[in-house]
């Protein structure tokens, strides 16, 4: 993590202002908050008594308020539905400055929505609303109409995949195609079968996603078999730089090419509420520091800054700069 004020100060100051397109999953988070002290007479399940309800952006909804949160300008595209859910999801964003790519808002969608139920802090069950995954897919034609002139101007673009349908090879090529030469495509990847995911600047996979990635079968409780899953993504995907996150053990990094982890970077331990989320914030971060001209290292070390700071929050959240202040000089003290 990042654990000098003056480098903190020197980051913030870096990113403040560029400009991010994020394209992807785009979903609604809907929790329902009640306690339950007795057992239905209808069914041997919990009776859930509603205290209140409360609604966040979730996916790449998320990652881009997680960018306009530390002082980005983020720009977002991924279809949201011309129903309720969507109406409640435009004024989340438009509330926090998350500028969306004309288009986004579409009939022929239904908002991805996620609905949790939770019992004294405890998730008790969850309910998703969603059209099937090759409704959401991006067309060559998608790409040329909407996120074309979107990337224009940007400093950065990030492709934030939940595998609900948006983030197709064939998307993936088209943006990828359609960005200026040179631009910074950073991706956070769910892995299946069928996505070709090459020629990234950088991927950022979970352990869990890393391990399927490469193609390798592994208790996630068994030791992480580290040379062998980056050499294997080198291989197949070929990223610039790839960042594996681990949870409460950190961040292993590859920069440039290497085809082994060079750098593993710690957490600071502290209470943990919710890890919903917190790859988003990773990806955020660590994008809009890359891009300001920040270290692959750095960046990584920013953005496992940021990531220490939301697992501690409940539900999907994002950090500001207080929030990060406050983390590196309560760590310090430790």
């Amino acid at each position: 993590m990042i654990n000098r004020p003056d480098v903190l100060e020197s980051i913030l100051a870096a990113i403040q202002n560029m400009r991010i397109l994020v394209a992807g999953d785009v979903m609604l988070d809907n929790y329902i908050w009640g306690d339950a002290t007795r057992i239905s007479p209808e069914a041997p399940v919990p009776v859930v008594r509603v205290s209140h309800e409360t609604f966040s952006a979730g996916g790449a909804a998320n990652v881009a308020l997680n960018i306009a949160a530390l002082g980005g300008h983020a720009t977002l595209f991924g279809w949201i539905g011309d129903d309720a859910n969507g109406r409640k999801l435009e004024e989340i964003l438009s509330a926090k400055g998350v500028e969306i790519v004309d288009g986004t808002v579409s009939p022929r969608h239904e908002t991805i929505t996620k609905t949790r139920v939770l019992c004294n802090r405890q998730q008790l069950c969850r309910l998703d609303r969603e059209l099937n995954p090759e409704d959401y897919a991006l067309t060559d034609g998608d790409v040329a109409e909407f996120l074309s002139p979107a990337m224009r101007g940007v400093d950065a673009v990030i492709l934030s995949d939940y595998a609900k349908g948006c983030i197709t090879t064939e998307s993936i090529r088209a943006i990828q195609a359609a960005a200026p030469a040179g631009m910074f495509i950073a991706m956070d990847p769910k892995p299946r079968s069928h996505i070709e995911y090459r020629g990234m600047s950088v991927m950022t996979p979970n352990k869990a996603e890393a391990l399927k990635l490469a193609g390798i079968d592994c208790d996630d409780s068994a030791n992480f078999p580290a040379d062998e899953v980056f050499s294997r993504i080198r291989e197949k995907f070929e990223p610039k730089h790839l960042v594996v996150t681990l949870g409460a053990d950190g961040m292993l990094i590859s920069t440039n090419g290497g085809k082994t982890p060079g750098e593993h970077i710690p957490t600071v331990a502290r209470e943990v509420f919710d890890v919903t989320g917190a790859g988003d914030t990773v990806i955020a971060a660590l994008t809009l520091a890359a891009a300001a001209g920040v270290s692959l290292c750095d960046a990584a070390r920013f953005a496992n800054t940021a990531a220490g700071v939301v697992v501690g929050k409940m539900g999907t959240a994002a950090a500001s700069p207080d929030d990060l202040r406050r983390y590196i000089s309560e760590a310090r003290k430790q």
